[in-house]
């Protein structure tokens, strides 16, 4: 989601031949490649745009693979969410991204499809919220531009904050049938993440549109992630600058 921490020298733990690329390639022509390099020694590339700006490259660490490896079954909601809140604090021991974390599972099998860690800071780009990047590695994976497909298993998006104003317009957009969430909205801007206009309105209309929404999965352990992310100095970026009212 929203923040990443300031790049600076940490541990890793090497990498183990995780089951799906870390990294994907997005050519501006549609198609996909998938890098073959060894994930270590770019893990602190950041993604980039060459000169003809029609190629851009998402590094996504190693360890998040590891940590959620696809086809994995989970049993219930709060193992589900055990899971992403477990992937936000590793992104913050590692340096790797802000306090969040996401992943899609197949709904019924509760199978690991993809996960996603912030990379906002990181990775220098905005769009990398840990719920934009679980949506694409999934759609990668189903090899669609929809998680809602005629003959396929219906998807679901588990996130440890509730979705901000872009992340709940792709959830929308991208086919997932259920969104569940751990912190809240006021618990993200209570340590000062801007969370953009979202709205009771905004979830009445992705219902009308077959998204089913679930809250409170573990929130307390997800809101005190945040707290103790700001605690301990992680970056707020683009944190609420609204002015204050004044009167006439």
């Amino acid at each position: 989601m929203r923040a990443g921490p300031e790049r600076r020298a940490h541990c890793r733990s090497p990498a183990r031949n995780p089951p799906w690329p870390p990294n994907v390639t997005l050519l501006g022509d549609g198609r996909i490649v998938r890098a073959t390099d060894d994930s270590r020694a770019r893990s602190h590339l950041l993604p980039t745009v060459t000169a003809e700006g029609a190629r851009l490259v998402i590094d996504l660490p190693a360890w998040v693979a590891e940590a959620a490896v696809p086809g994995r079954a989970f049993r219930d909601d709060q193992d589900k969410m055990a899971l992403v809140i477990r992937l936000a604090e590793e992104n913050i021991a590692r340096g790797d991204g802000g306090p969040f974390g996401a992943a899609v599972f197949e709904i019924g099998s509760g199978k690991v499809v993809a996960a996603g860690v912030n990379r906002v800071v990181e990775a220098a780009n905005c769009v990398l919220h840990a719920e934009m990047i679980a949506l694409m590695f999934a759609q990668q994976r189903v090899g669609s531009f929809t998680l809602r497909s005629p003959g396929r298993p219906e998807h679901e998006l588990f996130t440890s904050c509730e979705p901000c104003a872009m992340c709940l317009g792709a959830t929308l957009w991208s086919g997932v049938t259920r969104l569940v969430i751990g912190a809240e909205r006021e618990d993200a801007m209570a340590v000062g993440f801007e969370e953009g206009p979202v709205f009771a309105e905004s979830y009445a209309y992705i219902a009308a549109h077959g998204v089913q929404t679930v809250r409170g999965i573990r929130r307390a352990e997800a809101a005190r992630l945040l707290r103790g992310y700001r605690d301990s100095g992680g970056p707020i970026y683009n944190p609420d600058s609204t002015p204050p009212t004044t009167g006439l």
